[in-house]
């Protein structure tokens, strides 16, 4: 088959996600070259005795299988069939998740050294007398003995007559005047006022010591620091003294420096320097494995070269980065961010225009979030304690997953928020795991060992353990029947768990949409990860949601959703700038000039004209308050012009519920979006091939097999017919109770419920 594949034609995503590694490839099909098929390789993310990298490993098995060739474990992989391999990884999450991240040292100014220990002094959980703060990221602090301060707003006409003004050359055209002004940037020392990129007036107090940093560098280089983060005070509108240091810490041979003003140029000094600890913390060890990554390949990988292949990395906020722009910062949600766009591409209809919740049911976690024509992004969000500013694509994560350990304590239920993880994994998976929500939907029947991929075991060759599983619940069984007064049977406490971990699903979807005022029942629950489907049925039920959508490919969404993503680049800029008629236009202008230099950047990617999408967004807030949101403009009533005043006012009603009116409107931002596009169109959508397609009620002879299934209410229901996927024409309609498996996911539908397949997606639509 070697000679049937053309070089550079195969397509390669990898999901490494906590439990499973997903892949997915799509190559020419020999008999129809305009056509592609697709291959898919589902394995542990984590198995020492037998392979020391997932998508390494998987991306092998792609090849062995394609190319005919025995290619043998641990052998340098040719990459001359590649196309592009696109990753996302949890690498960098799970670091930041077990503080396993890479040593580094804080520069900061001078005064502020417990600046980042003290935060944002939040008390998440307000009546607890026994508070425990999570460590900071840094091992050590070295103070940065330089100044700068604001002197005031510069760029509003209608300013005070002492504010400071900067005539079009960007020097002092009225009020103070610094000894020795000459120019942007060319201060010559303490006292001098210069134009910061927010257009405020920075007046520069104190310059660092060049020899003294040096010295404190190579201190700190000599204690076996490589990794640094650099904060100083208003260095988002004044950058030189990052950069000095910067430059200096880089001569002398660290290999990761953070500067904050690089990282983040936006106002407010405590996110932003939490948020470059944060990438010092983790992309040294992201480089790590990506080093490793590569090491497993030829050199063509990493060559440069336009015709080698391509490698590409799922960022957080859901578009693709080569790897000159991805970082740690960047890649907190890699792995939840390809199921989002994989569901947000596949289920929503432009027309049709209703909301979708993508439930994203992993062996480790769940992960929630909302589409309702464009990706929901939050700039600031707290991961393990560490509140980090950086554009991430808004999902709600829950420890409840396939993996999450069931425990009985003080009378409850419990399901998580402990996983067991891929190694040792539940205990059905045979290395003496821990009991799992997956151990429970094994012993009620809605995992069949004879349908599921034979991975497990030291040989990597054996099936589920149903037997082991069973063994280990008998003494819970025992335990929760000694302090009820009514007794359970064993598949009724079983199922009990079931039910505690769909509800700690369902809490996640609730405070993403009734929380906000979005009636839940008028969305579609899109369901993937590889125990979604075992849930999703009875999670639509408790929310009310009457249609659910599960893609073909559900089980490893994560993964097709990259082969699906667009190719992403912003800017961003401090503005610090009133918005009203007078700088309207020098707001533009500076949207345009970062419109220009994204479009540069995309077409060196290969992205240009038409398959460029341009979001031209600003950062604003009342004056007087300090929350700022990140609006789209709204198109002005005559057509043409950005109105961005409306587009504010209606974002802030919605999120605060009142308009603070009179009060004038500050942009601290503004930052553009580009978006290289991967697709034109992907087809007609799930909705409109429904509407006439012409379904048909199976014959339940044409099931593979029975098995004994226990649903809530019903019980035990011995002959449940068990259909194969692949067996399936489009147009066929089952009815519940039964169960649709294939290769890498099992799906019940419950009695009430009606699943008619479709060309890409399982549509089913509950009655009950």
């Amino acid at each position: 088959m070697h000679s049937q594949i053309p070089d550079r034609s195969i397509r390669i995503c990898a999901d490494r996600g906590g439990t499973f590694c997903d892949v997915h490839a799509s190559y020419p099909d020999p008999e129809n070259p305009n056509e592609r098929k697709d291959i898919v390789v589902k394995l542990l993310s984590q198995d020492p005795g037998n392979y020391e990298d997932a998508p390494t490993e998987g991306i092998r098995r792609i090849l062995e299988s394609l190319t005919g060739e025995k290619i043998p474990r641990g052998h340098v992989l040719k990459t001359d069939k590649i196309d592009y391999i696109r990753l996302s990884t949890t690498v960098a999450t799970n670091a930041l998740l077990e503080r396993k991240g890479h040593k580094h040292a804080l520069l900061i100014t001078k005064g502020f050294k417990d600046l980042l220990l003290i935060g944002n002094q939040s008390r998440p959980k307000i009546f607890d007398l026994n508070i425990r703060r999570p460590a900071p990221l840094y091992s050590t602090v070295v103070e940065v003995d330089e100044r700068v301060t604001l002197v005031g707003y510069t760029s509003d006409p209608q300013a005070e007559e002492h504010a400071i003004q900067f005539d079009e050359d960007g020097k002092v055209k009225q009020g103070y005047r610094g000894k020795g002004w000459d120019g942007i940037g060319d201060a010559e020392g303490p006292g001098d006022i210069v134009k910061g990129l927010s257009g405020e007036a920075v007046r520069i107090l104190s310059k660092p010591d060049p020899v003294k940093i040096k010295e404190d560098l190579e201190k700190l280089y000599a204690d076996g620091y490589r990794s640094l983060a650099i904060v100083l005070v208003h260095s988002y509108t004044y950058p030189d003294h990052e950069r000095l240091v910067g430059r200096l810490a880089r001569e002398i041979g660290f290999k990761q420096v953070s500067e904050s003003s690089a990282l983040l140029p936006m106002i407010k000094m405590v996110p932003r320097g939490v948020s470059s600890t944060a990438d010092a913390y983790l992309t040294p060890i992201l480089r790590e494995y990506l080093d490793g990554f590569f090491n497993g390949f030829d050199e063509k990988l990493k060559d440069g070269k336009v015709k080698s292949p391509r490698v590409e990395f799922m960022g957080s906020d859901g578009g693709l980065l080569d790897l000159q722009n991805f970082s740690g910062l960047k890649s907190i949600l890699s792995g939840p961010a390809g199921g989002v766009v994989g569901y947000a591409l596949t289920s929503w209809d432009p027309e049709r225009k209703q909301p979708v919740i993508g439930l994203d049911v992993g062996g480790t976690s769940t992960d929630v979030s909302r589409f309702d024509g464009r990706y929901e992004v939050v700039y600031e969000t707290t991961t393990a304690g560490v509140t980090i500013q950086s554009p991430q694509l808004d999902i709600n994560t829950v420890a409840a997953g396939g993996g999450s350990c069931l425990t009985f304590r003080n009378g409850l239920f419990m399901a998580g928020p402990e996983s067991a993880g891929a190694e040792p994994g539940p205990v059905c998976y045979r290395k003496g795991g821990l009991l799992a929500v997956t151990d429970a939907n094994l012993l009620l029947g809605r995992l069949i060992p004879d349908y599921f991929p034979k991975i497990f075991g030291k040989s990597e060759k054996e099936p589920l353990d149903a037997d082991a599983s069973r063994a280990a619940f008998e003494p819970l069984v025992k335990e929760i029947n000694a302090s009820h007064e009514n007794e359970l049977s064993f598949d009724e406490v079983v199922y009990g768990f079931i039910k505690v971990a769909n509800e700690t699903m369902c809490r996640p979807i609730r405070a993403l949409t009734e929380a906000r005022g979005y009636a839940t029942s008028k969305h579609v629950l899109a369901s993937f990860g590889g125990a979604g489907g075992q849930h999703a049925c009875e999670i639509a039920g408790l929310l009310g949601i009457k249609t659910i959508l599960i893609h073909r490919y559900s089980s490893i969404l994560s993964a097709y959703g990259l082969a699906l993503a667009d190719r992403a680049f912003e800017r961003q800029e401090p503005s610090s700038t009133f918005y009203n008629e007078g700088n309207k236009s020098l707001l533009i202008s500076r949207l345009d000039k970062l419109t220009d230099e994204v479009k540069t950047e995309l077409k060196r990617q290969g992205f240009e004209g038409d398959r460029v999408h341009v979001e031209r967004m600003l950062n604003m807030r009342f004056e007087g308050t300090d929350t700022a949101l990140m609006v789209l403009p709204d198109i002005e009533k005559d057509g043409h012009g950005e109105d961005y005043e409306a587009a504010f006012k209606r974002v802030y009603k919605s999120e605060f519920g009142f308009i603070l009116e009179g009060k004038a409107i500050i942009v601290d931002d503004i930052k553009v979006r580009g978006i290289g596009k991967t697709f034109d169109t992907l087809g007609e959508s799930v909705y409109s091939e429904i509407a006439k397609l012409k379904s048909k009620s199976i014959d339940k002879a044409k099931a593979d097999s029975t098995h004994s299934v226990y649903f809530d209410k019903l019980g035990r229901v011995d002959d449940t017919p068990v259909y194969l996927l692949d067996n399936l024409d489009v147009g066929d309609a089952v009815e519940g109770p039964a169960m649709i498996i294939d290769d890498t996911q099992t799906i019940v539908v419950i009695p009430g419920a009606r699943a008619v397949l479709t060309s890409k997606h399982l549509y089913i639509t509950l009655h009950s």
